[in-house]
């Protein structure tokens, strides 16, 4: 295939924005700040959520915790399943099973919401990493009262973060 020179260019320009917008994000939930031209940890010590360490206090950080480690965000929309919806009037306790469950994990739900649309349930909770709201939504899943699509969220000052970086 021929690709003009100029096609070509943009072609690499293309990918080398993406690419910057992916190791912003990266370097979001790691705990490093992004400078300009380089990546610098948050701390002296190199201590970030990478690491599994305790979070600090870090002034720059969008997402300053004090005394706990920090959590992401994540939105989860939930639909009945038709076993769901026969056990309908069981769902609140369900509900406090699943909070027990996510609590358990290290995670806390900040809201839920019957809603009126496409999906029966929204929920937003928080989870130390990706993979225990992996483990969590799975494990509803298999109880087969629920399908489950989960979105990763990032707040406000990740947000403007993350597009500061583009070029």
């Amino acid at each position: 295939m021929f690709l003009h020179p100029f096609g070509r260019r943009m072609m690499l320009l293309r990918v080398h924005v993406m690419l910057r917008a992916l190791i912003a994000v990266f370097a979001w939930n790691c705990g490093w700040r992004i400078t300009k031209p380089q990546l610098m940890p948050a701390e002296a010590t190199g201590a970030g959520r990478c690491s599994r360490a305790k979070s600090r206090t870090r002034a720059h950080s969008p997402r300053q915790t004090v005394g706990r480690a920090m959590m992401s965000a994540y939105i989860l929309l939930m639909n009945w399943t038709d076993q769901g919806v026969r056990h309908v009037k069981d769902s609140p306790g369900r509900l406090d099973a699943a909070k027990k469950a996510l609590k358990d994990e290290g995670g806390e739900f900040k809201h839920v919401f019957l809603t009126m649309g496409a999906y029966d349930l929204i929920a937003v909770y928080e989870a130390p990493d990706d993979a225990v709201a992996a483990r969590f939504t799975m494990q509803l899943g298999m109880m087969g009262n629920v399908r489950t699509q989960t979105l990763k969220a990032f707040p406000e000052a990740a947000y403007r973060e993350i597009i500061n970086t583009l070029k």
